[in-house]
């Protein structure tokens, strides 16, 4: 073969292969719902942020930010892998690259295991154990007990407040080493605002996830008192620790007010959903919650104290 068809040849082959590259790097991020992994390092970055003594190498910040999107990706990988058969039957989930066979399942499971154990590797390796520790232990609850538990009880959403809880625990600890009041009340505020957001979800899904087999609240509440009642209890709960941030002097009066704006309407919503138990409620509502979270984040930063607390 001349020397200018082997040009030929591979000038066609590296397109084609750079192409292959990026799909293939596409469907592992859908597999990894990059979507909730941002959310995620999103929440460890503000903990870390909130929690940075001044003068301190920001450099620790990447591996944290690295390690916690590489755990996350992972954890909602094998989630996939595990659900394969469950997100068939599911309208909003029948596309996913698994049941579209997009993706195979060794390949998923691969993915998920790779990507889920690098995480943590890299935040011992780089931040210190205790960060890589709950990243582990974030992955193994979401895996080994919230996934298995949605068919089960309906209590799964609890827990999976808590696996989104601890990312913003990750970077406090990254940036000092401990996990300090501010923690547990950022921590605190994660999980409690997860379970009106995710009730909204179901409510406006509880069909699919019947469909589904999974037992979230308003599949087996078909009357929307109980959720409803527990979005109200919730969201009123939301207002003292959002506060507290104010009160341990890891945020200031700024952050405070617009917190209390944020939640007035977050419970405005509520009480609609309670008041109409309607789908168009349950979508308000699930938008109001998609607003509150970034907008009480962005606050937090741009109204920091500063220091460990």
């Amino acid at each position: 073969m001349s020397d200018g068809l082997m040009d030929s040849v591979a000038s066609t082959a590296r397109p084609g292969a750079a192409a292959q590259l990026r799909a293939n790097i596409a469907i592992c991020l859908e597999l990894g719902k990059w979507r909730l992994s941002v959310l995620v390092v999103t929440t460890t970055t503000v903990g870390y942020a909130l929690a940075v003594p001044p003068g301190m190498a920001w450099t620790r910040l990447l591996y944290t930010v690295v390690g916690t999107a590489l755990a996350a990706l992972g954890a909602n990988a094998l989630n996939e892998w595990w659900e394969v058969a469950r997100d068939e039957r599911m309208v909003r989930t029948r596309r996913r690259p698994l049941p579209a066979r997009r993706l195979s399942a060794p390949a998923a499971l691969a993915f998920g295991l790779t990507s889920g154990l690098a995480g943590p590797s890299l935040l011992i390796g780089g931040v210190g154990l205790a960060p890589g520790l709950l990243a582990l232990a974030t992955l193994l609850i979401y895996v080994l007990v919230y996934t298995p538990l949605k068919i089960r009880s309906p209590l799964n959403t609890l827990i999976g407040a808590v696996v989104g809880a601890i990312p913003p625990v990750i970077g406090w600890v990254a940036a000092t080493g401990q996990i300090g009041i501010g923690a547990w009340i950022l921590g605190g505020i994660l999980f409690v605002w997860q379970v009106p957001h995710f009730l909204a979800l179901a409510w406006l899904h509880r069909a699919d996830y019947a469909r589904g087999g999974f037992l979230m609240v308003p599949v087996i509440d078909v009357s929307g008192h109980f959720t409803t009642y527990l979005v109200l209890l919730y969201s009123l709960t939301l207002l003292p620790l959002t506060l507290m941030l104010t009160g341990v002097r890891v945020t200031g009066w700024v952050y405070a007010g617009g917190a209390i704006v944020l939640w007035a309407g977050l419970l405005a919503a509520g009480v609609a959903l309670e008041r109409q138990r309607s789908t168009g409620a349950a979508r308000r509502l699930f938008v109001a919650s998609v607003i509150y979270l970034p907008v009480l984040l962005a606050l937090m930063l741009l109204d920091r104290a500063g220091g460990e607390v």
